[in-house]
């Protein structure tokens, strides 16, 4: 990955260095006084969507239908991170390569680590669960699955974009408050959710990429893999825990995440009878959805619903 970044970043170099000889205008050049805000994953493009409105030019890098974790950046992409104003990141092993981006450009931009809005927590090697790597735990990097987390981002996502653009504070910080609102409002509406359900258990027949989510409601979950596994095959001993756990807790349904093959799924269906459910993660979204305008809010509400007939 290192040789692939000094080898984009001198294209990149290499570009303006000849961009320079001509009457073209600079790259650094902006088309308007919009803020320029980039972000590498759907999360923050979205909620620096909710925060800054039309007064940022929002761009994501990773493609919408895109598998975060097997990214790479473009000489393009690169470009558009030396360009902007407030660059957005999640911080974490889906995007080491951010480190030596940005010890390679200069630019007074601001950056935004999601990963350090919040406090942390680890990916825990469950019960049950094929995992392919050791070396103990690791940091989990799905910061935005719980609500109250995404508030938090987006609260730092005001601050820079106020700091970097005053005439407008006073709108940006009307728009976090509003957002916020409907935050807590999904908030809430999961707590009253689970405090209804006949059960504190999911079964995720896939990676479990939503520790946060399941720690702020006092779940407990068994799943496949963690939420950064590669794709692979579970071992049939994965297979026949969870097709155990989903029968001794006569669980309803078995919950596989957005983008999945759900193969797993279908074989933990096959063998209990039980139904399957998707449950979004919100790491990515599919190109209709993104061109539709899908939010963060639509798909975790949607959560709400598939979270009340998993613990019905």
């Amino acid at each position: 990955m290192k040789k692939l970044l000094c080898i984009l970043l001198t294209m990149c170099l290499t570009a303006g260095l000849l961009s320079g000889c001509t009457s073209a205008p600079a790259p650094t050049a902006k088309a308007d006084s919009r803020l320029a805000i980039v972000t590498t994953i759907f999360p923050a493009y979205d909620f620096a969507r909710a925060v800054c409105g039309t007064r940022a030019d929002v761009t994501m890098l990773i493609p919408p239908g895109s598998e975060i974790h097997s990214y790479e950046p473009t000489p393009q992409d690169i470009l558009k991170i030396q360009n902007c104003d407030i660059f957005i990141y999640n911080g974490g092993d889906s995007d080491a390569w951010v480190d030596d981006v940005l010890s390679s450009i200069e630019n007074n931009m601001t950056v935004v680590r999601m990963t350090d809005c919040v406090q942390t927590l680890t990916e825990e090697d469950k019960e049950g669960m094929t995992v392919h790597e050791e070396g103990g735990e690791e940091p989990d990097e799905h910061v935005w699955t719980s609500p109250l987390n995404a508030e938090k981002i987006a609260a730092a996502i005001e601050g820079a974009a106020s700091a970097k653009d005053p005439a407008g504070a006073e709108i940006y910080s009307a728009a976090l408050k509003a957002y916020t609102e409907e935050l807590s409002e999904l908030d809430a509406a999961f707590r009253k959710t689970v405090s209804q359900g006949k059960r504190r258990t999911v079964v995720f027949a896939d990676r479990f990429p939503v520790r946060y989510f399941t720690e702020e409601y006092g779940l407990d979950y068994y799943a496949a893999y963690p939420g950064c596994a590669e794709d692979a095959e579970p071992s049939a001993k994965t297979v026949a825990f969870l097709i155990d756990k989903v029968r001794q807790e006569d669980i309803p349904y078995v919950l596989y995440i957005e983008f999945s093959n759900q193969k797993m799924a279908d074989t933990v269906c096959e063998d209990t009878g039980c139904g399957k459910l998707e449950f979004d993660s919100c790491h990515n979204v599919s190109k209709a959805d993104f061109e539709n305008g899908v939010t963060y809010l639509d798909l975790m509400w949607k959560n709400v619903d598939t979270l009340r007939k998993a613990l019905g």
